[in-house]
């Protein structure tokens, strides 16, 4: 025969999410960005992959969209994100063409981080709207089958030796231009509501655990 727990004990043994706690859900859920996503594609380097979801969560970039044609599970390292990954939303894909068609599907305008002929300076690009940025593997860059799907091409002007910034800095450098630009011409790509109200609810709960 078992044990009768009392009710009360049951209910104080849950830690309910202090004022404050809320008032700084409330704050960042007010402005998380839904239309601004980035996209990896077959990442190798984990410490950079961890690194990126830290930088999106502090740009208040909501959703990860992740392309792994190895059909390797993505790593989560708390040491790098520093738990960033519990407050955002990833997209795990294992083909360039489903990710790509459903970002499409969505409307984004898809722009891809490529030392092409034709890329533009990242500065010059228009991030007012639903924007999807690739990033491609470190060593690889972005596929030629990603290319195939992309808008505009984008680039970081360089004036060193080495071609390429870490990829976290790339991340964390456009993104940087792309909020600016939409805090600039005060455009607003806040959460919908019904996506916001369950962010809500989630964030509560894994801040009370």
């Amino acid at each position: 025969m078992g044990v009768r727990v009392p009710p009360s004990a049951y209910f104080s043994s849950i830690q309910m999410p202090t004022e404050k706690r809320v008032q700084r859900v409330e704050s960042v859920l007010s402005q998380r960005q839904s239309d601004l996503v980035v996209v990896l594609e077959n990442l190798r380097n984990t410490h950079n992959a961890n690194a990126v979801l830290r930088t999106m969560d502090l740009f208040g970039v909501q959703h990860l969209y992740i392309i792994n044609t190895m059909n390797e599970p993505f790593p989560i390292n708390e040491a790098i994100t520093t738990g960033a990954d519990r407050w955002l939303t990833l997209h795990p894909f294992f083909s360039v063409k489903a990710c790509m068609e459903e970002l499409t599907q969505r409307g984004f305008q898809i722009y891809a981080t490529s030392l092409t002929s034709d890329s533009v300076p990242v500065a010059s690009m228009d991030y007012c709207g639903k924007r999807a940025i690739v990033f491609g593997n470190e060593k690889l860059g972005v596929s030629e089958e990603i290319l195939r799907w992309t808008h505009k091409n984008i680039s970081i002007p360089m004036k060193g030796m080495v071609r390429s910034f870490n990829l976290s800095v790339s991340v964390a450098l456009i993104l940087y231009e792309a909020l600016r630009q939409r805090e600039e011409k005060n455009y607003q790509g806040g959460l919908p509501v019904e996506e916001k109200e369950e962010l809500r609810r989630r964030w509560l709960h894994s801040a009370s655990r």
